[in-house]
């Protein structure tokens, strides 16, 4: 069917196929070792009810929600006069302030138009923390999001066995206003629940997601809050994995966030977290690097490992890429062992995917979120194409109907 190859195209086959497999590889092989391990566990859970906790909401033009985030926060299974609730106004425009007291909040309205963002709110809050309350430990909620009833004697239980910082499970709260938010309730499942399960049972770092995480006084004191980029939480992980803190998972407690499902906020959504880690990985991942192999960390190394890993859309491409490839070459000058290692990252990444959508909870639906995946690969494919503006500042993602 195909004539002769000449030996020089043969050889450019050949290392174009063998060194796509070795780019797949790196990350497949990874997420398929953490799905392997990925296992739920039943963690102990502490009868005491002594410690004090402070909640810090960070909250941006958000009156139309911050009611219901606060009403959640008050509905927790822990004494109420052991509970703070610090909503912390961000540069708000509108009414969020006034709802957010009237809910039954402490707030504290911020307004600097040069030093904008969640990290700056958070410095605020943890700084009123420290100094005017006696809370024991701090719990980051986003203005959008509901609560698990046991969150806080989840975090109990993990602090009365010496966890300093914790990352609760973080999902979907609005899964059935579209394809892009079912599809997203199916990459955190993959993102959090899967990763954090497999990193727990290994003793490693969670690390931090934004939404659902708590800090001791004791580490707000150690390491006071000094991240103020794009994607604030990884840094802050990613700074406390060097002081030697592990995030511990909470897997038995649940924060639910509000994903938008509009193209617009999602586009912005996305550049934000994209070039976001993109930052760290030029500016601080050298760092990092260098500080797992002078420790001898795994934990940190880790760490370095999970910022490494592409988006798993970009990942799916690079799989996708291999596999043509490596077809490809068969076809024209036969099938050999590079061939059939060309399927290894597709086997790797279908075991991360099954896993995740196991995980997810959505049943037998996920399968039919799955269908949907080409679909937000192309759109993030136009994204890039696309170009645009990198941003250069935190701003909140427009809420679903909302100004």
């Amino acid at each position: 069917m195909f004539g002769p190859v000449p030996p020089t195209a043969q050889l450019a086959l050949l290392f174009l196929s063998g060194g796509l497999l070795a780019l797949a590889l790196l990350p497949t092989l990874y997420l398929a070792f953490l799905a392997l391990l990925a296992a739920r566990h039943r963690p102990s859970v502490t009868s005491s009810r002594s410690q004090r906790f402070a909640f810090v909401v960070p909250a941006h033009n958000e009156e139309n929600g911050i009611g219901a985030t606060v009403a959640s926060l008050l509905a927790v299974d822990w004494p109420r006069e052991s509970v703070d609730i610090i909503v912390v106004a961000d540069n708000c425009s509108d009414g969020t302030a006034t709802v957010a007291r009237a809910a039954g909040a402490t707030v504290l309205v911020r307004h600097n138009a040069e030093l904008r963002g969640k990290g700056y709110a958070l410095e605020l809050g943890f700084a009123h923390v420290l100094k005017e309350t006696l809370a024991d430990a701090v719990v980051v909620v986003d203005a959008d999001t509901v609560v698990s009833p046991n969150l806080l004697v989840a975090f109990a239980s993990r602090i009365a066995e010496g966890a300093l910082a914790m990352q609760a499970e973080y999902g979907v709260s609005n899964i059935e206003a579209s394809w892009r938010t079912e599809l997203m309730a199916l990459a955190l499942a993959m993102f959090h629940t899967l990763r954090s399960n497999a990193r727990e049972r290994l003793g490693l770092s969670a690390g931090l997601r934004g939404n659902g995480m708590c800090f001791t006084r004791a580490c707000l004191e150690r390491f006071p809050q000094k991240a103020y980029g794009l994607v604030e939480d990884v840094e802050q992980g990613l700074a406390l994995g060097r002081g030697a803190v592990r995030v511990v998972a909470v897997v038995d407690a649940h924060v639910l966030g509000e994903m938008v499902s509009g193209g617009q906020a999602s586009e912005s959504q996305r550049r934000r977290w994209e070039e976001g880690r993109k930052k760290l990985k030029s500016e601080v991942l050298p760092g990092v690097l260098r500080d797992a192999v002078k420790t001898r960390s795994v934990m940190l190394l880790d760490l370095a490992l999970d910022l490494l890993v592409p988006p798993l859309s970009s990942v799916a491409l690079l799989v996708a890429a291999v596999l043509v490839v490596g077809g490809g070459r068969a076809l024209l000058v036969g099938p050999d062992l590079l061939t059939a290692l060309s399927w290894l990252p597709a086997l790797c990444l279908l075991l991360y995917i099954v896993r995740g959508m196991q995980l997810s909870g959505l049943g037998w639906r996920s399968v039919l979120v799955l269908v949907k995946a080409p679909a937000y690969i192309g759109w993030k494919l136009l994204l890039k194409l696309k170009g645009g503006k990198k941003p250069d500042e935190w701003v909140r993602t427009a809420r679903e109907g909302k100004k």
